[in-house]
């Protein structure tokens, strides 16, 4: 219908991506902050929340910046499988959730990362 729209489709991915790594990197930092809370409310050890934290920061990082951006969107859907994984089976949390975020949020987060792998996050990036 708008195929005139096609040429700022680096430019949509570019804003994708700074949306993701936003996402990331503000989690990644509120694991870090206070990690003893944090794995308190996540149900996880103290240790493993600063593991989690500084891989949030490092793929939101690299994924918004450009620089290992596949690997650093892959690395990201992995921790939200686990975070899916947990809400469903753990946290017995719907799709939409209740009270809480369902897992459908973080099921958009790892198709907006699928969307970066496929396309090596566009034409622009640091290392491009």
């Amino acid at each position: 219908m708008f195929p005139e729209l096609a040429r700022f489709t680096d430019l949509g991915i570019l804003l994708l991506r700074l949306m993701v790594g936003l996402v990331f990197v503000n989690s990644g930092y509120t694991h870090l902050k206070d990690p003893a809370a944090r794995a308190k409310s996540i149900g996880m050890s103290k240790p493993f929340t600063m593991f989690l934290g500084a891989a949030e920061l490092a793929g939101g990082l690299g994924v918004a910046f450009g620089v290992l951006t596949q690997l650093a969107a892959f690395g990201l859907i992995l921790i939200m499988l686990g975070a899916i994984w947990k809400k469903i089976f753990a946290w017995h949390t719907g799709f939409w959730g209740e009270k809480v975020t369902g897992w459908h949020y973080d099921l958009m987060l790892i198709l907006m990362n699928l969307v970066i792998a496929f396309t090596d996050g566009g034409a622009y990036g640091l290392l491009r």
